[in-house]
């Protein structure tokens, strides 16, 4: 039962995504998005660990100490900062360091915050959500300056301005695409 419960959450989380994407003219990107959620490996996670009201990823973090569906996830979608990640040659700041995302992956990533915080609001979800969820951040995530002050813009505007306004603003001003 909770396989087939995982399985509807993630659908629903891929559609909601799909339909921000097509409305901002990111069209493949829609289509692929999560698809790795259906693989083996992450899919038995999310099954084990579905709750409805949550990342089943946390779950298990708090089950095993880390989450293998996360590490699997992370590596395969362009949409996450944690994927742009890499290790940097200078001496000054050597050692583990963020990398600029693409402004699409960016718009993706802020499509993703959108739809996981209406699966998980439900009827109580609001346009402040997705950046309130950013904001409760226990730690400071490792993002390059540049990707978080634009996702930061774009949660913003979410916030003051509705899902139609910014979805506007991303169309023509992030992507710079015509009507």
């Amino acid at each position: 039962m909770k396989a087939l419960q995982h399985f509807k959450t993630i659908t629903h989380h891929k559609i909601l995504v799909m339909k921000g994407c097509f409305a901002v003219g990111l069209y493949w990107q829609g289509l692929c998005h999560d698809l790795s959620k259906y693989s083996w490996s992450e899919f038995k996670v999310g099954a084990k660990y579905f709750q409805g009201d949550r990342s089943p990823n946390n779950a298990e973090r708090e089950d095993i100490g880390y989450s293998s569906a996360w590490l699997h996830h992370k590596g395969r979608n362009k949409h996450h900062y944690e994927y742009w990640v890499d290790y940097s040659t200078k001496a000054v700041s050597g050692g583990i360091a963020p990398v600029p995302m693409p402004k699409k992956y960016v718009v993706e990533m802020l499509m993703d915050r959108i739809a996981a915080s209406k699966i998980y609001r439900g009827s109580a979800y609001t346009d402040s959500d997705p950046l309130k969820y950013y904001e409760s951040g226990k730690e400071m995530p490792l993002i390059h300056p540049e990707t978080k002050a634009l996702l930061e813009k774009l949660l913003h505007l979410l916030a003051q301005k509705g899902e139609a306004y910014t979805f506007a603003y991303v169309r023509r001003k992030v992507l710079g695409k015509k009507k």
